[in-house]
């Protein structure tokens, strides 16, 4: 069974935290802080394994994360950090983030990485506090957060050239004799419910993969049938045999039947619509009336597409469509599926773009953000000097100015999370 999307949740390790600690031994009256710092935490990475072709296995397991790193210890020893989780998944997996919407990787060729979260960093232990004037620092940062989402892999399947066409045209036995491909073949409808891959070797140096792009119908750009999910493997390809019966034995017309194709094609992905597209007019064996398979190939010849005329079943005409399309093919790029824009090269942290939020509530001056909650934790308010420290930290990322902008006045409340204390200028 072919799955081809899947969404997961995905969590990068926490840093460890830095250590509070002072050197203690015999003879030594007043060791100086050797609090060691805390662990990295493990990236999540995603691998491309040759041997994955679908993404069955994330229909099972929802969420992955990846291992915390230590926290510091005495004698200025860091901490362990953590593993990163490497999770493997097929060429031509797309993965977007749900929250933006966006692609953030593309991953198609085998052994390539990428990593999704990143882990956070190891907070600083009290040994790097010491200056000339706090010789005794009694506290240390706490490790960052690692990153966290929710993403929607989506699989497309990594195929040279594509058979696209109504169901029961004979995309399947077309593939079944050029290539070592064994796909269902039977005289009715929607016989293939999942694409097909081949691969078709003419010789040395002479070889493609082709897939068997299941029966797209009238109103799959839509998402009717299983329309999306079968378009979205047409994006892959470098090149489209547009597969008609022109025999108009089962009273359908192949004109029509050719331009619906096309405008879901289009419909879908405009930029599909400029692939390059061999037409092969199939079941040349079951012609009864010359008139509809003979207008058929004069009507696409005149809108300048390169037809050939084949009878799958028996393998008339196969031979030199498939030499065809292998000469064209050198000269056809990969196609981008997106603009490079539109990909994140790197993942964004969500912390420099926003690191606090203030607010006035009832009087109450109200101060939150990812960063200030880890400062908070890392602080000893029972310190003098670990408060000082709190406090430079407040006005050197603007918290201060925030809060002097919404007007607070000395003696007004701040709250940040559990604290809450009076505003000192």
């Amino acid at each position: 069974m072919l799955v081809d999307t899947a969404s997961i949740f995905v969590e990068a390790g926490n840093g460890g935290n830095g250590l509070v600690s002072f050197h203690r031994e015999k003879y030594v009256a007043a060791g100086g802080p050797d609090g060691g710092d805390g662990g990295h935490g493990g990236d999540v990475i995603f691998v491309v394994d040759e041997k994955l072709s679908t993404l069955m296995d994330f229909r099972y397991r929802r969420h992955y994360k990846a291992e915390n790193g230590g926290d510091g210890r005495s004698a200025k020893c860091s901490g362990k950090n953590g593993a990163d989780l490497v999770v493997k998944v097929p060429a031509g997996t797309v993965i977007k983030d749900n929250e933006t919407g966006r692609i953030i990787a593309d991953l198609k060729q085998v052994g390539q990485e990428f990593v999704v979260c990143k882990g956070g960093n190891g907070g600083w232990g009290n040994c790097h506090f010491a200056t000339a004037t706090r010789q005794i620092p009694r506290f240390a940062k706490s490790g960052t957060d690692g990153e966290k989402r929710e993403i929607t892999m989506e699989l497309k399947l990594l195929a040279d050239v594509g058979l696209v066409g109504f169901p029961n045209v004979g995309k399947s036995t077309l593939l079944s004799v050029v290539s070592d491909a064994r796909p269902k073949i039977a005289n009715y409808h929607f016989t293939t419910l999942e694409p097909n891959l081949g691969v078709v070797d003419l010789g040395i140096g002479r070889s493609f993969v082709m897939a068997d792009i299941p029966g797209i119908i009238e109103g799959a750009s839509e998402g009717i049938g299983l329309g999306h999910e079968f378009l979205r493997h047409v994006e892959r390809t470098r090149l489209l045999i547009h597969v008609v019966d022109a025999s108009g034995i089962e009273g359908r017309n192949p004109i029509e039947d050719f331009d619906l194709i096309n405008n879901e094609i289009k419909m879908y992905n405009p930029l599909l619509s400029e692939r390059t597209q061999i037409v092969a007019a199939n079941k040349r064996d079951l012609v009864y009336d010359n008139e509809i398979y003979d207008g058929f190939c004069e009507e696409i010849e005149k809108r300048g597409y390169k037809l050939f005329k084949i009878s799958a079943a028996t393998n008339s005409g196969v031979s030199d469509l498939m030499n065809y399309v292998a000469s064209v093919l050198d000269d056809i790029p990969v196609p981008v599926l997106y603009d490079e824009d539109e990909i994140q090269t790197e993942i964004i942290s969500f912390e420099e773009e926003a690191p606090f939020t203030a607010r006035v509530e009832d009087g109450v001056y109200i101060v939150e953000g990812k960063w200030l909650k880890r400062l908070l934790g890392s602080t000893n308010f029972e310190d003098s000097e670990s408060l000082q420290y709190f406090q430079t930290a407040l006005k050197k990322k603007g918290v201060i100015k925030a809060l002097e902008k919404l007007g607070i006045e000395e003696g007004d409340p701040v709250q940040m999370y559990e604290v809450e204390f009076d505003y000192i200028k």
